[in-house]
Parts: C-alpha cells; structure tokens; sequence
C-alpha cells in the first residue's frame, strides 16, 4: 500500500484487510526494556518536571492510561503484543547478541552492520541505579506501579525488574 504509507501513516489510518496484508509481509520486530529502567531513563532525561523521581513517579501514576507520553504508557498499549505477531523480541541489554542473531537469520553480514552499543555496560549501572531510585518510592507507589505496568510484566521476560516483586 505505498501509495498511502507516509512516514507519519499510523496503523489505525488503514482497514482491517489492508493491516492484516501489511502485517503479514513484514517481518516485525519489537523492542522492549523493562518498565521501570523505562521511568528512570524518562527521569533522568528531564522529560518529567518533577525535582525527584518519588514524585514523577507520582505525576506518572497520576496521569495513569489518559497520559498522552509514549516515555511511561505500558508497552502492550503501545504495541499490541496480543495482537500483533512479532517475529522477533528484542530486549535492552542484548542488544547485540539479538541483532546479530537477527541479521544472521536475514541472511544479512553481521558485523558490518551493528554499531556499538552501549545497553549491555550500562546494565550494572542501571541494576544499582534501579535500587536506589526504588528505595525512594513509598509502598503504595510500588504496589500502584506494579499494577500499573502488570501486563508488561506478564507479557514479557523482565525477570529480574523491581516490579515484579
């Protein structure tokens, strides 16, 4: 359908048949990083104007589903992983081993293509950050973010993330 896909063209502009044609000759890739490391990177780049993270947890909370911020809504609101049939899941801190294991399978060369990332240094970094920031929430702030985030959480392996405590 290029005659109406623009950069801008969301999925919803289209009918159902001409979705399931697109859908089905893509190969769809979805990229995913745990909720929480999502709210702190959100924080850090001053994209909340809130003076600490306990209360732009709060704003975010606050705002909860109505919030019109792709930094915080839940990754099933914004892709449909029920829906959708994704090829391939790719999780923050494997960014690497994953896109190499998604070239080679596209019959791609693999090391001519990937740049060098930084996601799986900055896992430590993140796991300590992590613990500090969930320490500043209040329980009911973590109970209300693990609800919040719940279908993330089922929908994706965040095994180690502070939410699924």
């Amino acid at each position: 359908y290029p005659w109406r896909h623009t950069p801008e063209t969301q999925l919803s502009e289209f009918n159902l048949t001409e979705i399931e044609a697109m859908l089905g000759s893509y190969t769809k890739v979805l990229f995913v990083r745990d909720p929480f490391q999502r709210l702190i990177s959100t924080f850090m780049q001053g994209m909340g104007s809130s003076p600490s993270f306990s209360s732009f947890v709060q704003d975010v909370l606050d705002s909860g589903q109505h919030s019109t911020s792709v930094a915080w809504k839940p990754l099933v609101s914004l892709c449909h992983p029920c829906l959708i049939q994704y090829d391939y899941v790719v999780m923050f801190g494997f960014l690497r081993q994953e896109l190499g294991h998604l070239l080679q399978r596209a019959g791609l060369p693999v090391d001519s293509f990937l740049p060098e990332f930084t996601d799986t240094q900055v896992r430590w970094t993140y796991s300590w950050l992590s613990e500090q920031m969930f320490r500043e929430l209040s329980l009911q702030q973590k109970k209300q973010l693990s609800h919040f985030y719940r279908w993330d959480l089922a929908a994706f392996p965040f095994s180690r993330s502070f939410l699924s405590d």
